[in-house]
């Protein structure tokens, strides 16, 4: 089977500190190198005045190099391997606050974690998760967001959160 043609660079992707005056629906928006990923988060910390510590910038980092959606226990082996021993509850600690400030996003279906391409904001995202090659695609598109809100609403519902999470091929699956 053929490996799908790599991802250009986030330099390539977009310049740093893009602000998307308009729906961000092509993937090659939200391509972050890791230590690219990393400045971010670490900016939007300085700038909410929260820390992040070596840990959370470890399982962070972890996520980040993955490239795809990474469970729990895969981020506590590799953390084992790097540092000889890690509890699970440090590892959902730090998870718990990189869900909080929108660092990464939690795949229900899948049970895993993703970075998100856009730390600098907090948002809900639709996801296209690949059943092959698990590639997750972060399809950030606010009208689709705004009309769930919306028919939620209209039927007296107040939501709190918002996961979609579509599954099926990628294009470089489907070509396949």
């Amino acid at each position: 089977m053929a490996k799908p043609a790599a991802k250009p660079t986030k330099a390539q992707a977009a310049p740093r500190g893009h602000a998307h005056a308009h729906d961000c629906t092509d993937p090659a928006h939200h391509v972050h190198d890791a230590g690219g990923y990393l400045r971010a988060v670490e900016e939007a910390c300085e700038a909410r005045g929260i820390r992040l510590t070596p840990l959370r910038a470890q399982v962070l980092g972890l996520i980040a190099d993955a490239g795809k959606p990474v469970k729990a226990y895969d981020l506590l082996d590799a953390m084992k391997r790097e540092n000889g021993s890690s509890a699970p509850p440090t590892v959902y600690r730090a998870l718990d606050f990189l869900l909080e400030q929108g660092f990464i996003h939690r795949l229900a279906s899948v049970n895993a974690f993703v970075g998100c391409h856009h730390p600098q904001a907090r948002h809900s995202v639709p996801f296209l998760i690949c059943d092959n090659c698990q590639d997750a695609i972060e399809l950030e598109d606010a009208r689709i967001t705004a009309l769930l809100e919306q028919q939620a609403r209209a039927l007296g519902f107040q939501p709190r959160a918002q996961t979609l999470e579509v599954h099926g091929l990628c294009a470089a699956c489907s070509a396949a």
